[in-house]
C-alpha cells in the first residue's frame, strides 16, 4: 500500500469517474487503474462498484476512503514539520475568495505578499462560501477568505476584520434626508440584493428579516456585482447596502448618497480559514500576518453586531 495509491483512490471517488480522475491525478487512465486494482488485490477487498454509472464506492470503500484521508493529511503534515523546521516559506499555495471581499481585499495585500515572500507560489480563486467548504473538506485549497460565523466544526477560523455595512441611498428615497439609519427602518422590497450564491445577500436578508415586506416593487432584481447595484440605485430604482471597504473608491457625488448605521453597525466578519488539519501553517501565518499589516489601515472597526452569512431559512 502507498500514499499515491490512497491518492488515486481518493480522485476516483470524488470524480467517480478513472478517466477523469487520471486526468486530474496527472497521470495515464491504464496506471491510475493498474494502481487501483493493485491495492484492492492487496486489500482483499472491492473499493469500487465498476459496474455503477457513475461509478459508486462499495460499503467498505467508504471506510477505506475515509480513513485514506486521514492517512494522506497525515503524510502531508510530515513535509509541513519539515518547512516549519527549516524555517521554509515557499511552495504552491491554493487561496480561494469570495467574491464580495475580493476585489477590495486583494490589491491590497497582494503585492505586499509577493515581495516578501518571492518562493511562494500563490494560485488564488474566486469561489462562493459553498465552493470554499467544499474545496477545503477535498483538500483542493490550502485556506480561505470568507464571511464567518460558518458554524462549521471542519473549519477553523481566524478573524482579519470587522467590516459595517453602508446604506447607499437614491435622492428620491424616504431615507436620503437622514443622516444615520437604524436597521428596524430598512423594508426588504425595497432592497436592491446580490444575486443567489452570494453570503453577503444572505447577510441583508438576515439583517432585514424580521423587518415588513410588502410586495408592491414592480420588478425584481438579483445582480452578481455591486457595481450593478450601485448604478441601479444611481437611477432611483432603490437603495442597496454595501460593505464598507466598497465605499472607499466612490466618487463624491455617490458618497453623498452613503449612510451609516446607528451604533453598533450592523457588520460583516471577514476571516482567513482553514481545515482543521492546520495544514501549512507556516504560510497560514504569513499570509493572516501581510493582511494584518495593510488592513489596520484602512478598517479598523470593533464595536460592531455581527450579521450572521448563513442561510436561516
Amino acid at each position: 500500500m502507498t500514499i499515491t495509491q490512497l491518492k488515486y483512490v481518493l480522485s476516483v471517488a470524488e470524480y467517480q469517474n478513472f478517466t477523469v480522475a487520471a486526468e486530474h491525478s496527472f497521470v495515464t487512465q491504464p496506471t491510475l487503474s493498474m494502481q487501483i486494482q493493485k491495492l484492492e488485490e492487496e486489500l482483499g477487498v472491492k473499493i469500487f462498484n465498476r459496474s455503477k454509472k457513475p461509478i459508486e464506492l462499495t460499503e467498505v470503500g467508504k471506510k477505506i476512503v475515509e480513513q485514506a484521508k486521514v492517512i494522506v493529511d497525515e503524510s502531508n503534515r510530515i513535509l509541513d514539520i519539515v518547512h516549519q523546521q527549516k524555517g521554509f516559506i515557499g511552495g504552491e499555495f491554493k487561496l480561494g475568495i469570495i467574491p464580495t471581499i475580493m476585489p477590495t481585499l486583494l490589491p491590497m495585500f497582494l503585492n505586499s505578499f509577493t515581495k516578501k515572500y518571492p518562493k511562494v507560489k500563490l494560485i488564488i480563486e474566486e469561489l462562493t462560501t459553498e465552493e470554499i467548504i467544499r474545496k477545503l473538506a477535498d483538500g483542493h485549497i490550502d485556506a480561505a477568505i470568507a464571511a464567518t460565523p460558518l458554524e462549521n466544526e471542519a473549519i477553523k477560523e481566524r478573524p482579519l476584520y470587522y467590516e459595517p455595512f453602508v446604506g447607499l441611498i437614491p435622492q428620491n428615497h424616504r431615507l436620503f434626508n437622514e443622516k444615520v439609519i437604524a436597521p428596524d427602518e430598512l423594508e426588504m422590497d425595497d432592497i436592491l440584493l446580490l444575486e443567489d450564491g452570494h453570503c453577503f445577500k444572505e447577510s441583508v436578508i438576515n439583517l432585514c428579516r424580521t423587518f415588513k415586506t410588502d410586495n408592491k416593487k414592480s420588478f425584481q432584481l438579483a445582480s452578481g456585482s455591486f457595481d450593478t447595484l450601485i448604478k441601479l440605485t444611481k437611477e432611483g430604482l432603490g437603495m442597496t447596502l454595501l460593505p464598507y471597504l466598497h465605499t472607499l473608491d466612490l466618487n463624491d457625488v455617490d458618497k453623498s448618497h452613503l449612510r451609516e448605521f446607528t451604533n453598533p453597525p450592523p457588520a460583516r466578519e471577514v476571516s482567513l480559514i482553514y481545515h482543521k488539519s492546520q495544514l501549512k501553517m507556516q504560510l497560514i501565518e504569513a499570509l493572516k500576518k501581510t493582511i494584518d499589516g495593510v488592513v489596520r489601515g484602512a478598517i479598523s472597526f470593533s464595536d460592531v453586531k455581527i450579521i450572521s452569512p448563513l442561510n436561516k431559512k
